[in-house]
């Protein structure tokens, strides 16, 4: 395979020849054999298999079990050694889905936040609030002051330093907002940009996948942007028929976003976050998918030729026991793991550091390796016995291209808490007592009966109780009854009531573990709840502890995955228009404060700033903004409702300008000016422009001179 080149790139295979298919492939499996046979990469495939070892092992001692538990009282099935005692002891198996209705909810509320259209995204790209003047801006700033103080002293004003300063300070405000503008343009830009590639590469499937992920297990992962070669439909003109078009069938590659399942993540005993130690993702692949690595940079094509040469058909399950109780506790045919009849192979995608010292030992060269106490991040696929990939980690902080959040962060664990950890103990209890409710109401449904048995007339059938039966008895001449009838009946209590009052009461409780209160599902509400306004008040208080949970996204997943989207369109795309100092903001958790309030409160300002007061102090373009604003809400494209703002510029522009004077007035006459009428003339002792003359307010008055000598008499 060869040394491990920066910056991802890929492995070079040498060139591929044409010859019969036989041929080739005894080629690439001779090719991939020899490379698989190098030091470093047998190095690396021992140093994989050995943190891959010691990080299922911490997993499965501490997080694995839970997950399964969280996974079958999400879908309301007992533990198998639960129903195992249920069983034993016999009676109801019923499952109280307790579980699943908080997940719901706590998944709804989230959607809610998230999962918005791109007018209402939860997240928003800003410029720096104070961008540097460069040299050359300043150079410009410097000229221009001189040019227009020169200008002053011409028409015999002379300004004082102060002045002077006033107005440097003036021109450099100018160049400040202008350089604003521009940035503001950029990050819109970039914004529509990222917004195009997180649709087109499955991010919202992703993000849908996710908010079920981290409500159910202690965490939810996110991965991409992922580079793969995919096929993409394109319809272009048919140059044979005219005014028709055709398909066209192209491989493109393209940046995709995917959930990875919490079960598939390895991280290092000893991790916190994503970034800490290594991380390994296991992956279970079709024949498809692998095909579709074939091409990408990085990968070495003859090995992933030989992979499918071999595993194929048949597949390969290295670790079978594993999938087995997952497939199950999901609800799926153990069979078709145990059988592998999709032919899925499995593999192991390694993030990680590993010592310039050992990659030396391995092979590579201190030229490669100038600092052997150096830790060189790489990324390396392993499957079987063969190295598919084995590069550096091309990017400049060498993050990995994954995303964690939970839904309640433990400090200093890697693995969090879920909606279904948190109300675990609570469905425990209303389990036990649903059960103990439906055994008592098949008890207590009807009477108990007592037969004496030497009462019974000889082959009397005791075995069924019906309405009106006759029953046929013998007398007791030796009165040992004591003179009680053959047959007693009588009824069982009923302990519904008190048993009710548990399951409320733990109920209740799961709804304060939880956070999420019953009337968050549209569940009536006592107390305050029944007016619209206490109504209201209950919402807002159950809100925060969801926007800890948004918040934790925030941080986690949404803020990074842009960040590195940023970058990566920052390091790879040729539009300059794009490029800027940008900062990325996730606003999920304000927008679920301000979500619903914020039109409420831009429809108050429209209103309290129609006057011409206020239109002097907000202008027409900062009234254009909150229009644009309010008009996003209302799932139409706002430029059709307000002009963009270079649009209403040039008209203000248009505006300030004076109407051409009617045909055949004289040159210089004012607008409406009767022909042949001269102009007037203007008035010889008013000072000479100056700085700031010429300029409009936004109240239409022109501005005046204060720089300039007062008029002699």
């Amino acid at each position: 395979m060869g040394p491990m080149q920066p910056q991802g790139q890929a492995i070079n295979v040498g060139l591929m020849h044409a010859a019969p298919l036989s041929v080739v492939l005894e080629d690439e499996k001779r090719e991939a054999q020899e490379t698989q046979a190098q030091p470093l990469v047998t190095g690396l495939q021992g140093h994989i298999r050995k943190c891959w070892t010691d990080a299922r092992t911490a997993k499965q001692q501490s997080v694995e079990v839970r997950m399964l538990q969280n996974l079958r009282a999400r879908r309301g099935e007992y533990d198998p050694d639960k129903l195992a005692q249920i069983r034993e002891h016999g009676g109801a198996e019923t499952f109280a889905g307790m579980t699943s209705v908080k997940c719901r909810a706590a998944g709804s509320w989230l959607r809610d936040i998230l999962m918005t259209t791109s007018a209402d995204r939860p997240w928003m790209l800003r410029p720096m609030s104070a961008p540097e003047l460069s040299p050359d801006i300043n150079d410009q700033i410097v000229a221009e002051a001189a040019q227009q103080i020169a200008a002053a002293m011409q028409q015999g004003n002379t300004l004082s330093q102060s002045d002077e300063i006033v107005l440097v300070e003036s021109l450099r405000d100018q160049a400040i907002e202008k350089l604003k503008q521009e940035a503001r343009v950029k990050a819109d830009r970039m914004a529509d940009k990222m917004e195009t590639q997180l649709v087109s590469g499955g991010w919202l499937n992703a993000l849908d996948a996710f908010i079920d992920d981290i409500t159910t297990f202690p965490c939810g992962i996110l991965k991409g942007p992922i580079v793969r070669n995919k096929k993409e439909l394109k319809w272009v003109p048919d140059p044979d028929a005219p005014g028709k078009y055709k398909p066209d069938v192209a491989d493109v590659l393209k940046l995709e976003w995917e959930r990875v399942s919490p079960f598939d993540i390895y991280p290092s005993p000893a991790a916190e976050t994503v970034n800490d130690g290594y991380l390994i993702q296991k992956h279970r692949m079709s024949r498809e998918e692998l095909t579709q690595l074939i091409g990408v940079e990085g990968f070495d094509d003859a090995s992933i030729h030989s992979v499918l040469d071999e595993y194929g058909h048949n597949g390969l399950r290295e670790w079978l026991t594993n999938d087995m109780a997952i497939f199950d506790a999901e609800g799926k045919s153990t069979t078709q793991v145990a059988t592998n009849t999709d032919g899925l192979i499995d593999a192991l995608e390694f993030w990680g550091s590993v010592q310039g010292k050992r990659l030396i030992e391995w092979g590579m060269t201190h030229e490669e390796i100038p600092d052997p106490t150096k830790e060189y991040h790489i990324n390396a696929w392993l499957i079987g016995h063969y190295v598919i990939k084995a590069v550096l980690n091309y990017d400049p902080l060498y993050r990995k291209p994954y995303y964690k959040a939970s839904y309640e962060d433990v400090p200093g664990n890697f693995w969090g808490n879920s909606v279904c950890d948190l109300v675990r103990d609570p469905q425990l209890v209303v389990n036990a007592t649903v059960r103990a409710i439906v055994n008592n109401m098949g008890i207590a449904s009807g009477p108990q009966v007592s037969v004496n048995l030497s009462r019974l007339a000889p082959g009397e059938d005791i075995t069924q109780l019906t309405p009106w039966r006759i029953w046929q008895v013998t007398d007791d001449p030796a009165g040992l009854s004591n003179g009680q009838p053959p047959i007693n009946f009588f009824q069982p209590d009923s302990r519904i009531q008190e048993l009710m009052q548990v399951f409320n009461q733990f109920s209740e409780m799961a709804d304060e573990y939880s956070g999420l209160p019953k009337y968050v599902t549209g569940q009536s509400a006592g107390g305050a709840g029944r007016t619209a306004s206490g109504l209201s008040m209950l919402m807002g208080n159950a809100g925060k502890a969801i926007k800890q949970v948004v918040a934790n996204i925030d941080i986690g997943v949404i803020t990074p995955l842009l960040t590195r989207l940023y970058d990566h369109n920052m390091l790879y795309s040729d539009d300059p228009d794009l490029k800027g100092d940008i900062h990325i903001k996730a606003r999920g958790a304000e927008a679920l404060v301000t979500k619903d309030a914020a039109q409420l409160r831009r429809t108050e300002f429209l209103q309290a700033t129609a006057n011409p007061i206020d239109m002097q102090i907000v202008g027409v373009t900062g009234r254009a903004a909150v229009l644009r604003e309010t008009a996003k809400t209302l799932d139409m494209d706002p430029d059709l409702v307000v002009p963009p703002m270079d649009v209403l510029k040039a008209r203000q522009l248009a505006a300030q300008q004076p109407p051409p004077p009617p045909p055949g007035a004289p040159p210089g006459a004012p607008p409406g000016a009767p022909q042949g009428q001269p102009a007037p003339q203007a008035n010889v002792s008013r000072p000479a422009p100056t700085l700031g003359s010429g300029q409009i307010l936004a109240n239409g008055q022109p501005t005046t001179d204060n720089f300039a000598p007062p008029a002699k008499s």
